[in-house]
């Protein structure tokens, strides 16, 4: 999202505290852009052109989700970004 946004919408550093009070529920959800995974992993994504002007140029390059999936997995977690390498 904060890459399609241009950072209009930043991620924020995602951490859990436990206080030990009882049992806690995590909610995964995944969005998939594709019903073939091959294809979905070939579309190319960047920053809405609509929200981009000449005081707002684009922070991001477009990019693939398989080129942004091998980043992140090869980068793993480490508490960085993983937008990094995307940004102009």
């Amino acid at each position: 999202m904060q890459l399609i946004t241009n950072d209009k919408f930043v991620s924020v550093y995602h951490r859990v505290l436990s206080q030990n009070t009882g049992p806690r529920i995590s909610v995964a959800s995944f969005f998939v852009n594709s019903h073939d995974p091959v294809e979905g992993t070939s579309k190319v994504y960047g920053p809405i052109k609509k929200l981009l002007s000449e005081e707002n140029p684009p922070i991001y390059r477009d990019t693939t989700l398989k080129e942004f999936l091998a980043y992140y997995y090869a980068k793993g977690l480490d508490g960085n970004s993983s937008l990094d390498p995307f940004r102009v």
